[in-house]
């Protein structure tokens, strides 16, 4: 029997939410100077107990293990050095980069003398939902407060101790410079009933930024009264075109295959133009076997690999996470784009070709949020764009599309000046 949660976490996080829309209506009067102090703080210190960290991480990470988590999550979960060092050099590239509050994006006057302003402005409080990817708490906190909101992070029960860790250090570097800790808040109960709670406070959160998989995204969407940025799934391609230069094509293959297979940016099906296939295939197939990457292909693949498996139908339009690869010979690009728009996510999608014309067609037909055009998948990122971090990846039209840095947490107001105007 299934005991029922209890509902005493209510005034907390009411609590929380009042302070968090005061601590936003402090923290849009922040000087640029003053954030990217702050933010450089923050860096140095995640340098300093990186130790500290560790050694909170591997709690979760024992904790996972113990629990089956797949080998993907684990990934995702696990800190080393190396990864703590990534992180605070990402925090510095955020508090350097140029102040996203406050900027002029357009100006003009009227004929009757009204002069207006486009300007930038915060959004306000943000609600991440993320599972066990302790880096998207210090990523999402560190573009919250270079763009003036206010972050709310309920990350996943399995990276709980390494979130709290993370958390500390903003807090700490806030009250050092006497700034509210409710800036960063993090949603330490992860029963369902405090997510749909969440989801609800339309008008005291402005925006839901969830990270995880599908089925994660789609629980949020359907339960959520607040505007959601998201994307579902990356089901990634690479297209080799018949006129690809092959060493190319093959490094950007295991690249986008291997590099890390568990994210949402890894390639999931490769296409290969028929003409180049007999050529190339057997290349792909010696190089990810030795990487114990398991294909899965149509019959002409198969040909070309012995050892690969059919594919099914399932597997073409399928986020495998992991080394498993989909593998089609297509006739000619037309197909190529035919296939990705079917089983696509409009994510990332790439192709790989010295033909200049090929080119141009894949990046007019191919709707995807990133189209690469002889470059990795594994590029669709905001770090990567020069965002500094990545707070999302959103497939949708509507407000921000693709890799989100900090552009993607603004809005903007009109300021109308005039001298006694009326209208008549």
């Amino acid at each position: 029997m299934i005991k029922k949660a209890s509902f005493s976490w209510k005034p907390r996080l009411t609590k929380m939410l009042l302070c968090a829309n005061k601590a936003a209506s402090e923290s849009s009067q922040g000087s640029a100077a003053f954030k990217k102090k702050l933010l450089l703080e923050v860096a140095l210190l995640i340098e300093k107990k990186a130790g500290w960290l560790i050694a909170a991480n591997k709690k979760d990470v024992k904790k996972a293990e113990r629990n089956g988590l797949s080998s993907a999550m684990i990934d995702r979960l696990a800190l080393d050095k190396k990864r703590i060092k990534a992180m605070a050099d990402g925090v510095r590239t955020v508090a350097n980069l140029a102040d996203p509050i406050g900027k002029v994006q357009a100006k003009w006057s009227r004929p009757n003398g009204l002069r207006l302003q486009k300007v930038t402005v915060p959004l306000g409080v943000i609600l991440m939902i993320y599972e066990s990817r302790p880096n998207v708490t210090v990523e999402c906190a560190s573009l919250c407060l270079k763009s003036s909101n206010v972050a709310i992070l309920r990350g996943g029960r399995e990276a709980m101790a390494s979130n709290r860790a993370f958390v500390a250090i903003f807090k700490e570097v806030l009250r050092k410079h006497a700034l509210s800790p409710f800036c960063v808040n993090l949603v330490t109960i992860t029963d369902y009933e405090v997510l749909d709670f969440l989801l609800q406070q339309e008008g005291k959160i402005h925006l839901v930024i969830p990270r995880g998989g599908e089925k994660l995204i789609r629980r949020v969407v359907e339960k959520s009264s607040i505007p959601v940025v998201k994307h579902y799934q990356g089901i990634c391609h690479v297209y080799v075109d018949k006129k690809a230069d092959l060493g190319k094509a093959l490094s950007i293959t295991l690249n986008a295959k291997l590099q890390r297979p568990g994210v949402c940016n890894a390639m999931e099906t490769l296409l290969v133009h028929r003409s180049i296939a007999g050529k190339f295939l057997p290349q792909v197939g010696k190089a990810l076997k030795q990487a114990d990457c398991e294909i899965r292909g149509d019959i002409y693949t198969c040909d070309y690999i012995p050892w690969a498996k059919r594919a099914k139908a399932g597997d073409y339009g399928y986020e495998f996470l992991e080394k498993i690869l989909a593998v089609r010979v297509v006739k000619d690009l037309e197909e190529a784009i035919r296939h990705i728009e079917t089983f696509g996510s409009h994510h990332t999608d790439a192709i790989v070709t010295e033909d200049k014309k090929a080119a141009e067609i894949f990046k007019t037909k191919v709707d995807s949020s990133s189209v690469m055009v002889n470059a990795s998948t594994r590029f669709s990122d905001g770090f990567e764009y020069g965002f500094g971090a990545e707070i999302g990846i959103s497939t949708d039209k509507i407000h921000a599309r693709g890799p989100m840095g900090l552009e993607g947490l603004t809005s903007y107001k009109y300021i109308v000046e005039g001298n006694g105007h009326i209208r008549i």
